[in-house]
């Protein structure tokens, strides 16, 4: 369970795009223009760049372009200055002197004859200098995906920073080429995305290079389902990122219309996702080793739990802290340093919570053999540290009665709720004190595994049966009521259940890995679908799912762990997503749980590298066979304020070798795909 954080509301009204002020081929000394206490003139800080088809020996110069600077934020779109480029197809412009600093984000476009408009996001500061081609602009739309719709940038000012920093990890905006992040390990051709954005820039590039030609086509084969077509290359590509799956083998044709772009898919993809892999726990000591879920903080930053150490069977003691981008946390500015030690850390699973106080709970559940577990004297454990990363817990943790936690989760009166799968109890630490504990006690072999607070205070418990795939599953509710746990309903349902997430229908949608179905609960613990069912054409890539999210239009994302039987080698690991119960808010013509995602799922094939750890090390480890799945068994999906989805590489592909090797390699960030919590 991770805690959602709910941003602020901004309209999705239609923003109209600038006109032209009629400006002449410089902007110094400019007249200037008041938007909201913000001024343009010959003080402010000057902006340098290039608008440009291509980058390196490909690259062509694009003269006579409009360039116009804007700073992004809640409301519409303010031009802070424009100019047209050159003949080497160069640009110089001042903003006003308070422009250096932004709360939201700065981007410049250039438009083109034709009706074309390439776009480059510079981020929060003004930088000296910048590049606008068609690699910036395909960052822009899939890194703004969800900030774009009406064309242009919009949107609450701290999923705008998460956006920027997604967009960089794509393309660096100072020189317009491919970021070491998306062009290195464990990027590069250890995924195809690196590839994506080079073919889908050659798009772009064919119809700059061509007048246009083929602009109506794209515009067409970008438009969303029941929706209108797009006004410009931005609102296009933003909808393809929020439905890749849809006709995919035109637009690949489209990319190769020009070769302009080098690396570029040499194979036609499942679906138009963008993905950006990391990594880097902030320390090589300390390996990814089976990411286990992810809870984000109100800075965005993630805590991610670590089952085991990276290689071994044996329980880890250290958590993740990255940064919205995907970088580990470096305790700069008052933010925690990654990887957290101490607390007592033992072999976290699926217990990760942020309360209200900003404080982070850890469930210890341990793993490998007895000795690893955090047990003493019968009794499991769990950690807190501060939202600075200091643990409070002690090096034992705290020994509050809970045996194998699972999910750890907070209430927003401060109490701590806890699936303690060891002893098949639901335990609360009234007001976050473990010496203020209480528990009910579940029939046996219930291995309770995830928790959802309701909006009424109550709890919804899903129940594994065990670890082993076949156990009888069921769902749960609890109220607190004074110092006692009052059981509302208790359910047999599903096999080998996990995650679980309540949609803002009063719904409870339910991973039943073992039955491979997602199965929807109402309030009263009747099951109302299941899904979902028939041959693998209609199963949008689901495949024993283990974790479940829901995004900002109530549709639901499913992480894919993949068969558990000891010969199986879960090579196309994937997500799927399922129509949710708003018909509203749903694709046109589909009915709740239909597979919104293609038969395949949204999946991140590899472009030919085997994958490698941190260290350079093959996957499995020195000399070992190579590895050619970057996206492995997941079991934790968050969606972050940008729309970014975080899928936890958890398990590696090969069962049965893994069984004492079994840590997955960090985590996969599915770029702008899905509607942030709280976006209106």
């Amino acid at each position: 369970m991770f805690v959602k954080v709910q941003p602020m509301k901004c309209s999705r009204r239609r923003f109209v795009k600038s006109t032209s002020l009629g400006l002449g081929a410089s902007f110094l000394g400019v007249a200037p223009l008041a938007h909201g206490g913000i001024s343009i003139g010959p003080g402010g800080p000057q902006l340098q760049g290039i608008v440009r088809s291509g980058n390196g020996v490909q690259a062509m110069p694009l003269p006579g372009a409009q360039v116009s600077l804007y700073a992004a934020g809640a409301g519409e779109p303010r031009l802070l200055a424009r100019t047209t480029t050159d003949g080497s197809g160069r640009f110089q412009l001042r903003s006003a002197p308070s422009g250096r600093g932004s709360k939201g984000v700065f981007y410049a476009t250039a438009d083109l004859a034709g009706g074309l408009q390439l776009l480059c996001v510079i981020g929060p500061s003004l930088p000296t200098s910048i590049t606008i081609n068609e690699l910036t602009t395909v960052a822009a739309g899939f890194a703004f995906a969800q900030f774009a719709i009406s064309g242009v940038l919009a949107g609450d000012d701290f999923g705008l920073g998460i956006a920027a920093g997604m967009s960089e990890n794509l393309v660096a905006a100072s020189s317009g080429e491919s970021s070491t992040v998306i062009a290195s390990s464990p990027n590069g051709d250890e995924t195809n995305s690196w590839r994506s954005t080079g073919s889908l820039a050659n798009l772009l590039a064919g119809l700059v290079r061509h007048g246009g030609v083929g602009l109506q086509l794209f515009y067409a084969l970008t438009t969303p389902p029941g929706g209108s077509a797009p006004t410009n290359l931005l609102q296009a590509l933003s909808n393809l990122c929020r439905f890749p799956q849809q006709n995919v083998a035109p637009l690949f044709d489209l990319t190769l219309q020009a070769a302009v772009y080098a690396p570029a898919l040499v194979r036609m993809p499942d679906a138009w996702t963008l993905v950006v892999k990391v990594n880097n726990t902030g320390d090589d000591r300390f390996l990814f080793g089976g990411p286990g879920n992810i809870a984000f903080d109100a800075d965005g930053y993630a805590w991610i739990t670590n089952n085991v150490v990276q290689g071994t069977g044996a329980s880890s003691r250290f958590g993740v802290v990255l940064q919205p981008d995907g970088r580990p946390a470096d305790g700069t500015r008052g933010q925690p340093k990654s990887p957290l030690l101490g607390g007592g850390l033992l072999g976290g699973g699926y217990g990760v919570g942020i309360a209200r106080s900003g404080q982070v709970w850890f469930g210890n559940f341990g793993w490998g053999l007895p000795r690893n577990w955090p047990s003493e004297d019968g009794n499991g454990s769990v950690s807190l540290f501060t939202r600075t990363g200091k643990p409070i817990s002690g090096p034992l943790g705290f020994q509050g009665g809970p045996v194998r936690a699972q999910a750890v989760v907070p209430d927003k009166l401060g109490n701590i709720w806890i699936a303690s799968f060891g002893n098949d109890r639901i335990y609360v630490f009234l007001q976050g004190n473990p010496q203020r504990a209480i528990y009910f006690q579940q029939p046996n072999r219930s291995g309770p595994f995830d928790i959802e607070i309701a909006a009424d205070g109550t709890a919804w418990v899903s129940n594994s049966g065990g670890l082993q795939a076949s156990g009888q599953g069921s769902i749960a509710r609890y109220a607190l009521q004074g110092e006692q746990l009052r059981q509302i309903f208790f359910t047999e349902l599903g096999n080998s259940n996990k995650a679980l997430v309540l949609d803002a229908q009063g719904h409870a949608w339910l991973a039943s890995g073992g039955d491979d179905l997602v199965y929807r609960v109402n309030d009263r613990g009747q099951k109302v679908g299941e899904y979902v069912q028939g041959g693998i054409e209609n199963r949008g890539g689901m495949n024993a799912p283990w974790g479940i999210t829901v995004d900002g239009d109530d549709n639901i994302w499913v992480g894919n762990f993949g068969p558990e039987q000891v010969t199986s080698n879960f090579t196309e690991s994937n997500i799927t997503k399922l129509a949710g119960s708003n018909r509203a808010t749903r694709p046109p013509g589909l009915g709740t749980g239909d597979p919104i995602s293609p038969r395949t799922g949204y999946t991140l094939p590899s472009a030919g590298a085997q994958v490698r750890l941190r260290n350079g090390e093959p996957l499995y480890g020195p000399n070992a066979p190579p590895s050619y799945t970057p996206l492995m068994r997941i079991t934790s999906l968050a969606i972050d304020r940008a729309g970014n989805i975080w899928a936890t590489n958890n398990w590696k592909p090969a069962f049965a070798v893994d069984l004492f090797n079994s840590g997955g390699d960090g985590i996969c960030i599915f770029v702008g795909m899905a509607k942030p919590m709280g976006i209106g």
